[in-house]
């Protein structure tokens, strides 16, 4: 786009009041393409996408069907199933012909490759060559291509071949446009590298000088290990070795020898241990957390400018102005229209409420600091609660409202209702831990069941049946199907049991799974717990993009590990084969690897990968685990563990608990935004907020979002149709908490409006390649 068309559309101060810069000269008669474009600058900035894309009426189309979520979950489907190959290439959980998987990975590659084709539809062709991403998609897509040529051109001539593309396989996932919250904790970990790296020259630096030490104090005293070997002999083995330590996996092991030789060995590796373990991997922490939240800040600030850059540009397609020499502004109508485009689930009740807050003065009209805050208002969780009587109250008025009715729905709404079955469920977890053949025990299952369904009965006759299983009501949604199911299988067993004598090993696991579940709703009941949950709840989508980031680098080590390790170890399943006894590799004879039957912990397909990457995370005994496939190949594989180490538990592990406790940070002492302040303002000024001490910020409210339905056949006349109540910790997007992170330190009308796009096309947002 020229740099005319963008002053196009961001209005310039200096010729106000002359219609420059403005779209249509500021005539309030806007075209539906205005607000196609209005509309798409409000949601690239409430969802925080910074594609700098064409403004043509043909682009703006393009672009909207770009955005629509059906393309989007082709994308990742097709993605997942690109990953899933692995599960039927060589070697596989699943064996398929090479011809298939191929079929189905060329499938793939068509359906990304018309994703791109659009992509470079809506934005200019300069910048679609200048951002990264694509060009690394693009590569992507040539490398798989031609290394699905060579494999399958190597595998027609019983050649041996390796499939070297499945590496790049997660990297489409990262450079997707939908990634950039993927790529964002990428930029983490690479932002935190440099001073990692300081700090990790030093902790190498004091582990070759312990080694050398150990080497010199050690080394020559003729000790043996538990197996027999020379103990700290060779200078390379004791560096590994004491590496492992700093880990604690091979502790005390590797310190019996010398201790059992001389306490005063002791002392060596204590000191070791609080110098390595305890300082330098809290020095390790300290370090990344302190990058992380700088860096973090920085992006986080540049993601606001970027939001409030396209508002301005929303602002400038909508704007209008009443008299000659005013400031101008964006009608209530326009507003109306472009929100109902950018949000059509909300309903007239919650838009009218947003825009009281927009208009405080009631002026019919908004100017240029009250509509950039519309991205921020729309990522602020409002819980529309509708108000609806009791059918029992049509049906049989008398009744319901009779003297004991009311006591009865009294009694069900009182606090000790709640705590009597909190000891109900406290009694039962009691039972379910006891002898379930005792027939007494077997019995009070019937009578827990009986009180459970007895609960679920009452709270129906008490809370109108669509409030009680309204489609946010996750919590009673699992309560019930919990006491039903339950109850389904325990006849179910029952009757198996009485007929033939015979109990279904199955239905009984079914039935105990079933009671321990019940448990969890005591988590409910106690403050401290909810306060835990509730904000793992609410960090929840970001602690979801670190499991993409641990499934992208999983993904690459196994396919790596695959490659390298395949065949090499072997599980057995019949205990009498006499090659279990060493993994059916010679090699293993007499290892800790083989004795301690570690032989289904190998790379002989993804899902054993996983499994074991898994478990050397962990790091328990993962020493153990390397020391296996050094056995079988050579001393230089030790190098693939390491790196896994330092790439996942020192890195990606320690970036991911900074992040933690940052948003716990946020969560426990960041009191409410300004926005929510005014909303909640708004909502009481309306007569239309919930009474909060009948709302507890319990797991309910956690799980809820958009709608509701409140109110029992007792009190819903005398409330309002629909009532509001703000989630005040709970956040649409990723983006928006962290936004909430950083709010103190962001300047309200830092708008950006002389800011150009950069290379890539993203708005003064750091792209995957920039720093």
């Amino acid at each position: 786009m020229s740099e005319a068309e963008k002053s196009h559309n961001i209005p310039d101060e200096s010729a106000a009041g002359k219609g420059d810069g403005i779209p249509n000269g500021g005539n309030p008669a806007k075209s539906k393409e205005d607000f196609d474009l209005a509309s798409i600058y409000v949601s690239d900035a409430q969802y925080n996408r910074n594609i700098f894309f064409d403004t043509s009426p043909q682009a703006v189309r393009l672009y909207l069907r770009y955005n629509h979520w059906l393309p989007q979950v082709l994308l990742y489907f097709f993605i997942l199933v690109d990953l899933s190959l692995a599960l039927f290439e060589e070697p596989a959980v699943l064996p398929l012909p090479i011809w298939a998987t191929m079929l189905v990975e060329l499938l793939c590659l068509l359906v990304f490759t018309i994703r791109l084709v659009h992509y470079a539809k809506v934005i200019p062709r300069d910048k679609f060559w200048k951002d990264p991403k694509n060009i690394c998609i693009i590569v992507i897509l040539m490398l798989t291509l031609v290394d699905m040529i060579i494999y399958g051109a190597l595998k027609a001539t019983n050649c041996y071949a390796v499939r070297w593309s499945r590496v790049l396989r997660p990297l489409l996932l990262v450079n997707v446009t939908e990634g950039r919250q993927l790529r964002r904790a990428f930029r983490s970990i690479r932002n935190a590298l440099p001073q990692i790296f300081y700090v990790f020259l030093l902790f190498m630096f004091s582990l070759l000088i312990f080694s050398l030490m150990a080497l010199k104090l050690l080394g020559k005293r003729d000790l043996k290990t538990i197996n027999g070997g020379l103990y700290f002999t060779n200078y390379l083995e004791i560096v590994f070795d004491l590496y492992v330590l700093v880990t604690t996996a091979n502790s005390p092991d590797v310190m019996m020898p010398a201790y059992n030789a001389s306490f005063v060995f002791a002392i060596f590796f204590i000191l070791y241990i609080l110098i390595n373990t305890y300082i330098f991997m809290s020095v390790f922490l300290a370090v990344v957390y302190n990058n992380y939240k700088k860096h973090l800040k920085e992006e986080v600030r540049q993601l606001v400018r970027a939001k409030r850059h396209k508002m301005v540009r929303a602002f400038a397609v909508l704007q209008e102005r009443r008299e000659e020499g005013e400031e101008p502004v964006v009608s209530q109508a326009n507003w109306n229209q472009v929100v109902r485009l950018v949000a059509p689930d909300i309903s007239n009740a919650h838009r009218e409420l947003l825009w009281s807050v927009s208009d405080d003065k009631n002026q019919g009209c908004i100017g240029k600091v009250a509509f950039v805050q519309l991205a921020d208002l729309l990522n602020i969780e409002v819980i529309t609660l509708k108000s609806r009587p009791h059918p029992l109250h049509s049906v049989c008025p008398a009744l319901y409202l009779s003297g004991p009715s009311r006591l009865l729905c009294r009694l069900v709404q009182h606090r000790a209702f709640v705590i009597v079955y909190d000891l109900i469920i406290l009694v039962n977890a009691v039972f379910i831990g006891l002898d379930e053949e005792n027939p007494l025990i077997v019995n009070s299952e019937w009578v827990f069941l009986a009180l459970y369904m007895l609960e679920i009965l009452l709270k129906l006759y008490v809370f109108e049946p669509r409030a009680f299983f309204s489609r946010h009501s996750l919590w009673n949604w699992f309560d019930t199907m919990i006491v039903i199911s339950a109850l389904i299988a325990t006849i179910i067993n029952s009757a198996m049991k009485s007929s033939s004598g015979y109990t279904s090993r199955q239905i009984l696991d079914i039935v105990f799974i079933l009671r321990v579940l019940r448990l969890i709703r005591v988590v409910d009941s106690i403050k401290r717990f909810r306060a835990i949950i509730n904000t793992l709840i609410r960090i929840g989508p970001a602690i979801l993009t670190f499991g993409q980031l641990i499934i992208v680098v999983y993904y690459i080590f196994a396919m790596v590990g695959m490659e390298l390790f395949k065949g090499k170890v072997r599980f057995y399943e019949d205990p009498n084969d006499p090659e279990k006894a060493y993994c059916g590799n010679p090699l293993l004879k007499g290892t800790d690897f083989a004795q301690l039957n570690y032989c289904k912990n190998n790379f002989n397909n993804v899902v054993s990968s996983f499994i074991l990457l898994v478990e050397l995370t962990v790091v328990n005994q993962w020493h153990v685990l390397s020391s296996g496939f050094v056995a079988v190949t050579h001393v230089s594989a030790r190098i693939f563990f390491v790196l896994f180490h330092i790439m996942v538990v020192i890195v990606i592990i320690n970036i991911f608990v900074a992040f933690v406790l940052e948003a716990f940070f946020v969560e426990y002492s960041v009191e409410k935004s300004n926005l929510q302040t005014s909303l909640e303002r708004k909502i009481e000024e309306l007569e239309l907020v919930v009474a909060q001490e009948k709302l507890e910020d319990n797991l309910v409210n956690a799980m809820e979002t958009i709608d509701n339905d409140q109110g029992t056949g007792q009190s819903a006349n005398n409330k309002p149709t629909l009532m509001f109540k703000i989630a005040s910790k709970r956040y649409r997007t990723v983006d928006a908490l962290l936004q909430r992170m950083f709010e103190a330190d962001l300047d309200p009308e830092d708008f950006a409006e002389n800011d150009d796009p950069d290379a890539s096309g993203n708005f003064a947002n750091p792209t995957f390649s920039s720093a």
